[in-house]
């Protein structure tokens, strides 16, 4: 769900794609190659050299299978180090797992929700009077 105010963040974004010299990162890339992996972005100045005023963050990436295929999940992870931050991939990992999940079930209910019978009921075939179509708006 986007509220107003991040639409307008994207608004602007896309209406000047300028890059922000003062807050950029520069990012390394850890895996185990089997549950995922970590991303390390330390933040630096616009020449290049590392930020110690702004915090380095820890990005955790995993997949999960779907009846509809692999769901990529993003998610951060608290930490100062690197070690911190593979000690607590898991747990971020299956809280974000959880509400992917608690999402595309959410998206399947509002999906399934949005079948209308109009007032004319179902059709013969499906036990219903004459005339009665199922819409899909």
């Amino acid at each position: 769900m986007t509220s107003t105010h991040e639409g307008a963040m994207a608004d602007e974004r896309n209406a000047d794609p300028q890059m922000d010299g003062e807050s950029l990162y520069q990012e390394e890339m850890f895996t185990d190659r089997k549950v995922g992996a970590i991303r390390r972005l330390t933040p630096v100045t616009g020449l290049g050299a590392v930020d110690p005023s702004r915090p380095v963050l820890y990005l955790g990436q995993a997949e999960i299978m779907t009846n509809m295929g692999p769901v990529p999940i993003n998610f951060e992870i608290e930490g100062e180090t690197l070690a911190d931050a593979v000690a607590g991939f898991s747990a971020a990992a299956t809280a974000a797992i959880e509400r992917t999940v608690q999402q595309i079930q959410e998206m399947r209910r509002q999906q399934a929700s949005q079948l209308v019978v109009p007032s004319g009921g179902l059709p013969p075939n499906l036990g219903g009077g004459p005339g009665g179509k199922i819409q899909i708006p």
